[in-house]
């Protein structure tokens, strides 16, 4: 396996050169556009404002993006952001919500329009993408981000979708990535705002490399001595730079709180959640308890209709299904209000939200339906079910699933099986064994394992 990777690595080509780069803006430019060699680099350039995304921001990068997709120069294209804090810290909802108060409803559409044509655009690119996650990730810097073949976490990297907490709904794609999340990890992510951070990143899969943020520099100057376009060279460049997995970590989603939250978050209405959080009676349900009984009401219940809806539709579909909704909770109060609230008067305490419960939340329908919104065009038609560049993150859970319950193995079997299968990636083995620990038993004494679901095991028999 190694020999093949870095066969391709030596036909792929590599050149010492002494670095230069062109700056192709000046540096007050909100993002500012370099070339070094092959490598074609975005830097988010807002520092003060958590590097948030707004409309211009978008209009800087899409024609860019696209040209540079189209350019036999470009091997790589990088985004990152300035600053020690932010990667990007979401989107500019602020100024969004004051458009929408300044009479300028087209200008507040048009700037999901744009975000979501971004979000899909990086999303089914040609050229490889990698996004250096240096920070505060949230949001719309998710949107940046997530569908990126090559997503690299630091020990820096805070990870969530706070949508529900100022009235919104997990946009940027989430209806697609969320869902396709291990188990129910997604369903919890989405409707309380949970943040992971650092090596929790990378082994939830959100991240498809963990890397030190001392090593980004040396990371970027390796990439940019790469003279081909080759997915597979780029995977393998990375993996020189990460880093071993401390054994002593323990996996923020993994062990008893995962089996909490596949329990409790597989229900198909936030009330049958709320009531089995109840019947779970331990001290992090009753946190999660609170937690949920602080965010919008409405937003809860469209956020996990989106959610079931989305684990069945191709990526365009989520994108499309995600722009009727932006415009619908546009014209609803408790997105104001909790912007308002929250992001300008920061505030301590939760908004008055209408309606005030999940009760008096009764028509969520009207949120899905088409009718007398704008149908979003995107870039290009390139879709799909599940994303192409999967096989460079960690194993999902299905995919350990598929194995143990198809074949006759033991635990270490499986996990040389996934070592082999990912040209032994850091990571897999912690993340092999959390699931098999979790989800896997001996049968009768052998060393074939079985699988649990719902407290039944199957097995390939």
């Amino acid at each position: 396996m190694y020999r093949k990777t870095f066969r391709v690595i030596r036909n792929c080509g590599f050149k010492k050169r002494m670095s230069t780069s062109t700056n192709m803006d000046p540096p007050q430019a909100d993002v500012i556009h370099k070339r070094v060699f092959g490598n074609r680099i975005f830097i988010l350039n807002r520092p003060a404002a958590y590097n948030a995304l707004d409309l211009s921001m978008i209009r800087n990068m899409t024609p860019q993006l696209q040209a540079w997709n189209e350019s036999d120069l470009c091997k790589v294209i990088i985004l990152k952001a300035t600053g020690n804090k932010a990667f990007c810290a979401g989107g500019d909802v602020k100024r969004v919500i004051n458009d929408m108060e300044q009479g300028e409803e087209q200008h507040a559409i048009k700037f999901f329009e744009e975000e979501y044509q971004l979000n899909h655009l990086i999303a089914t690119l040609d050229k490889p993408f990698v996004s250096f996650l240096d920070g505060i990730t949230m949001g719309g810097g998710v949107g940046l981000s997530i569908h990126a073949p090559f997503r690299v976490a630091t020990e820096n990297t805070v990870f969530a979708m706070p949508e529900a907490k100022i009235g919104f709904f997990p946009d940027v794609g989430g209806s697609f990535f969320l869902p396709r999340f291990d188990g129910e990890v997604g369903t919890y992510l989405a409707l309380t705002g949970a943040s992971l951070k650092g090596l929790d990143v990378f082994l939830s899969g959100i991240a498809t490399h963990y890397v030190p943020s001392q090593r980004l520099p040396l990371l970027e100057n390796r990439l940019s001595e790469i003279e081909c376009d080759d997915h597979e060279v780029i995977n393998a460049v990375i993996e020189e730079f990460v880093a071993e997995c401390n054994r002593d970590h323990s996996y923020a989603l993994g062990g008893n709180v995962r089996k909490s939250i596949d329990r409790c978050f597989k229900g198909d209405s936030v009330e049958d959640i709320l009531k089995a959080l109840e019947q779970e009676n331990s001290a992090w349900s009753r946190e999660t308890i609170n937690t949920l009984l602080r965010m919008s009401p409405t937003s809860l219940k469209v956020a996990l209709k989106q959610l079931r809806k989305g684990k069945n539709m191709v990526i365009t579909d989520c994108f499309k299904m995600e722009y009727r909704l932006a415009q619908k909770f546009l014209k609803t109060s408790d997105f104001a209000r909790g912007v308002n609230h929250l992001l300008v008067n920061k505030e301590k305490t939760p908004p008055k939200w209408n309606p005030p419960s999940l009760e008096e939340v009764t028509d969520i329908e009207f949120y899905f339906d088409p009718h007398g919104t704008q149908e979003l065009e995107l870039l290009n038609i390139r879709s799909f079910e599940n994303y192409p560049f999967s096989r460079f993150s960690l194993p999902s859970e299905e995919e350990i699933r598929r194995v143990v319950t198809g074949e006759n193995m033991s635990k270490e079997d499986v996990v040389d099986f996934f070592l082999k299968d990912r040209i032994f990636k850091i990571g897999v083995r912690e993340k092999v064994l959390e699931v098999l620990n979790r989800k896997a038993i001996l049968l009768g004494g052998q060393e074939r394992l079985g699988w649990v679901k719902d407290e039944r095991v199957f097995t390939n028999l």
